[in-house]
């Protein structure tokens, strides 16, 4: 895929151990760098509402392109090969009992024409055995995209951004999202989550993004290679 290589996989072993994998010291609450895998000091202040969390990646190139090649371009077949990246994250913990993928509001599912959180979900249900939950949540505000709004006002954009009615008492639940930059997003929806009696909420992400850092060059991947017809 990446490489054009001839191989059994969608990408070959040399382009997934070329990877941008996390740092190895880093929160492990929030996933961002730190000495000696510390808590850091936002996660001390403030915990995120998510008990653990996952990522496969970092949100750079070529994983960037991939993923916005699944968003904006609508490469579907690129969703179950992003997910395998997490399901190697996922083999050391324990499942949970349902999976909700990240909602979008439906004037942008309307615009978009599919959930990439949901697609991937899809997979990681089918591979795993996990209830999905597809409607159990809602987003009942439409906000401006989080990329387009800074960092420092992102947990604003989202604030009450979900709803939620299903009762989760004594459950496992895991909320899924392709990417997450400043996790107010995602710290929206399991703060919702939780107030609805879930005993843990843990956050799936296929990349993690890091602030002040740039995504690489997602715009000189072709087009053309991701195009429905493939």
């Amino acid at each position: 895929m990446l490489c054009l290589t001839s191989s059994h996989q969608d990408i070959c072993t040399a382009c997934l151990q070329d990877f941008p994998g996390l740092l190895q010291e880093h929160c492990p609450s929030c996933l961002l760098p730190m000495p000696s895998s510390q808590i850091c000091g936002t996660c001390l202040r403030k915990p995120p509402a998510w008990n653990h969390i996952r990522a496969a990646v970092r949100y750079t190139y070529p994983v960037d392109a991939l993923i916005q090649a699944l968003k904006y371009r609508s490469a579907l077949p690129l969703a179950p090969i992003l997910a395998d990246l997490l399901l190697t994250e996922l083999q050391k913990d324990p499942l949970p009992d349902y999976v909700i993928p990240v909602p979008l509001h439906p004037a942008r599912l309307r615009e978009r024409g599919f959930n990439q959180a949901l697609e991937i979900s899809r997979y990681l249900c089918r591979e795993t055995g996990c209830k999905l939950l597809a409607t159990a949540c809602a987003r009942t505000r439409s906000t401006p995209s989080q990329t387009e709004i800074p960092w420092k006002k992102r947990k604003q954009n989202v604030r009450n951004a979900f709803i939620c009615t299903q009762d989760f008492a004594g459950k496992q639940v895991a909320i899924v999202d392709d990417v997450m930059t400043s996790g107010a997003t995602m710290n929206e929806l399991a703060r919702v989550i939780r107030r609805q009696g879930a005993d843990s909420v843990h956050a799936w992400v296929i990349a993690r993004a890091f602030p002040g850092k740039s995504s690489g060059n997602a715009a000189a991947w072709p087009s053309q290679s991701f195009s429905p017809a493939n």
